[in-house]
């Protein structure tokens, strides 16, 4: 998708600033707001493709804002806070952020994630107005409707557990999905020992997918939050 409309809520001016002038530099059409009352009306009367959220707002805390938006919207959301800790990354991802950046960040940085969630943007068009049958990311193909998934038209021999946990993530593509979330999808529970397992099942299904597990590219880590899938161009 060409340009599309970004809607930034922030309520320190310096902040805003740098990330509007960015925008305005790569020819992103945007839209801002301070805080969370304007960004509740801005997110539906616009409907903007992307939305940069900041959680300290001065009226309400940006997870209140996250959970009203995702009653009605999909709409990617990409939390920018100066909260680092791990279990605050969880909590916003498990709410329905798709992402998060932490404060401070550089311009590259914050270009990289846009470009990252905008990859997801015509999967998730797709997703809407018909059930995708068939994904294709770079040489891996997963067909869902025959159970079965390819790896340069190799089909991969992946156990049940592998082949549920490929298809958590290729539904997800471009958004960081928490250890919660994948264990729970997969196991319907999420216990220590299933943490455990996740991290042995991700690192043999790497190696059936990767060409260098050590340097993964289809698979991002999320160091103490979770697992992305990554759309290859």
């Amino acid at each position: 998708m060409n340009n599309p409309l970004i809607l930034v809520v922030e309520d320190d001016t310096s902040v805003r600033n740098l990330m509007t002038t960015t925008l305005k530099a790569h020819d992103y059409r945007y839209l801002t707001v301070f805080n969370g009352a304007s960004a509740i009306l801005e997110a539906s009367s616009h409907n903007p493709d992307i939305l940069l959220l900041d959680l300290g707002l001065p009226d309400m805390d940006g997870v209140e804002i996250i959970q009203k938006i995702r009653t009605w919207s999909n709409m990617p959301i990409i939390v920018i806070s100066a909260r680092s800790e791990d279990s605050d990354k969880i909590d916003e991802l498990d709410t329905g952020a798709d992402d998060y950046l932490t404060k401070p960040f550089s311009v590259e940085e914050l270009l990289a994630r846009i470009r990252v969630t905008q990859r997801r943007l015509p999967i998730m068009q797709r997703s809407s107005s018909e059930e995708t049958a068939v994904f294709t990311n770079g040489a891996l193909r997963v067909d869902y409707a025959a159970g079965c998934a390819f790896l340069n038209e190799e089909e991969l021999h992946l156990t049940p557990i592998e082949y549920k946990l490929l298809c958590t993530l290729s539904k997800n593509v471009g958004k960081v999905l928490t250890h919660t979330f994948i264990t729970q999808a997969i196991w319907g529970r999420s216990w220590d020992n299933d943490l455990a397992s996740l991290h042995v099942f991700m690192a043999t299904l790497r190696k059936k997918i990767e060409n260098k597990p050590d340097s993964p590219q289809y698979i991002q880590t999320h160091i103490g939050v979770g697992y992305r899938m990554m759309k290859i161009e």
